[in-house]
């Protein structure tokens, strides 16, 4: 493809360049030329706004990347707080375990001594129940022998003496 430009001769009128090198440079700077004279305020104004707009998000970005470093480092603070209260409430749960297992063993120990002592009661008192259980067998049968014994052996007239002399005595003694 040829280029041509329009040269002006110095008869007045026009002619073809058939120089393609020398034509394209010239077209190239009347480009520039015409672009730099109408555009320069057009793109000069696209090319200010897209500065702005950039240098804006450039700070927005920046902004946000500080406040978000800060928040960063709050929330680092914060946890470290935690982790901190955490190891407090684990320590002091751990320290409560112990007491209370103490309490405990020692309310179990005195229960167990109370225990010993009720059984040890219980026991003695039953055992004195059955001894006076036996006792009282002991006379019921004795008494029984003795008057089995007397009805067999006494006559009416030795029972009826033993038994004013047993009131008499019973009397006396109040």
């Amino acid at each position: 493809m040829e280029t041509f430009v329009w040269l002006a001769e110095a008869e007045g009128g026009l002619g073809v360049n058939p120089d393609l090198f020398g034509s394209n440079l010239i077209n190239l700077i009347i480009v520039i030329g015409v672009l730099y004279y109408f555009g320069r305020g057009f793109l000069g104004k696209i090319l200010s706004e897209r500065r702005n707009t950039i240098e804006t998000d450039i700070k927005e970005a920046e902004q946000k990347a500080s406040q978000a470093e800060a928040q960063l480092k709050a929330a680092n603070a914060d946890l470290e707080q935690a982790q901190a209260q955490a190891k407090r409430i684990v320590a002091d749960a751990q320290e409560r375990a112990k007491a209370v297992k103490a309490q405990i063993m020692d309310e179990t120990r005195a229960e167990i001594e109370r225990l010993k002592t009720s059984s040890a009661q219980e026991l003695q008192s039953d055992e004195s129940r059955a001894m006076a259980e036996l006792r009282q067998r002991a006379v019921n049968l004795a008494v029984e022998e003795a008057r089995t014994y007397l009805r067999d052996r006494l006559k009416a007239e030795d029972q009826q003496q033993i038994i004013d002399r047993s009131i008499s005595q019973i009397g006396g003694q109040r």
